[in-house]
């Protein structure tokens, strides 16, 4: 198997998401300067998929209603976030705000997800950089923990969860990769995947509506150094999946949430050599190939 190499040309005549490009389902792109949304034509949530509810004994289903989108990050086909300029990764984050809002203000939408799937080796069929958004009726059982464990954090100690981890972690200072005024970015403590990382802004907020310029312009900068490291540890376009995490859209008031973007990288000790769950840790549980803080000090000499 050989290791992942990134594409040379910017623009390809047999991609559906470079500009101008016609899609399967007949449409043709814009020729896009930055960033460019559409729906996804393959989409996984349809508006219209009636909300019904299954009861049978102990079988339990429910309809589920969505939209899902499809984000281009820039319209050069070779690029990858690592590669990307600032203040075009500024855009990207500008975009995120604004579908969050849009998707997040429709009824019946509920919880808006955001995420990127790097690499073939995570399913990605299209080495065009872009990202999807999957918004949903329902909230998503990963939300739920993580509603559940912050709310019960907060009702304990009256501060958030993660605010007064990301203090432990920048007090110790073993397993933080980089930091600037507004996010810290970090192996977390419980990391699973070799890899894993993730980016936390210092200042509490439920979702990415609340980042000033500033602070859009430190999380950019913090995305572009996690992606350059990753890039740089196998010498490799390293892939990954990565997704933010924040307050459900629901209506209802999340004080106690905190965002965050995590990634889960698959590979383990080179390009081609992949972490793989199986045996014990698919009916166990997971185990560690490496410490958090040996992962986190590679990341940071880089």
């Amino acid at each position: 198997e050989s290791s992942s190499k990134k594409e040379s040309i910017s623009y390809d005549p047999s991609c559906y998401l470079c500009p101008t490009n016609t899609r399967i389902n007949g449409e043709i792109n814009p020729d896009y300067k930055n960033t460019f949304v559409f729906k996804n034509d393959f989409g996984a949530l349809i508006e219209d998929t009636p909300l019904f509810e299954y009861n049978k004994g102990l079988l339990k289903a429910e309809g589920e209603k969505g939209i899902c989108k499809v984000i281009c990050f820039s319209p050069n086909h070779s690029l990858t976030i690592p590669d990307m300029e600032l203040d075009d990764l500024v855009m990207v984050v500008d975009t995120w705000q604004n579908q969050f809002t849009e998707l997040g203000n429709i009824k019946d939408i509920n919880y808006v997800q955001i995420f990127e799937n790097k690499g073939a080796i995570m399913g990605c069929s299209n080495p065009h950089p872009h990202g999807q958004i999957w918004a949903q009726y329902s909230i998503p059982t990963e939300v739920q923990k993580k509603t559940s464990a912050q709310k019960n954090y907060f009702e304990k100690n009256g501060t958030g969860l993660l605010k007064d981890y990301i203090e432990q972690e920048l007090k110790e200072d073993i397993r933080v990769i980089s930091q600037n005024d507004s996010f810290v970015t970090l192996i977390p403590f419980w990391a699973v995947w070799p890899y894993e990382a993730m980016i936390v802004p210092k200042r509490q907020m439920a979702n990415i509506l609340g980042l000033t310029d500033k602070e859009k312009r430190d999380f950019a900068e913090q995305l572009k150094t996690l992606t350059k490291k990753y890039d740089a540890l196998f010498d490799t376009s390293f892939p990954y999946s990565s997704g933010i995490h924040q307050a459900p859209t629901d209506g209802a008031y999340y004080k106690q949430w905190h965002w965050h973007m995590s990634f889960y990288p698959p590979l383990l000790r080179s390009a081609t050599v992949k972490k793989f769950m199986v045996g014990y840790e698919m009916f166990a549980m997971a185990q560690r190939d490496i410490t958090a803080e040996s992962a986190a000090e590679q990341l940071k000499s880089l």
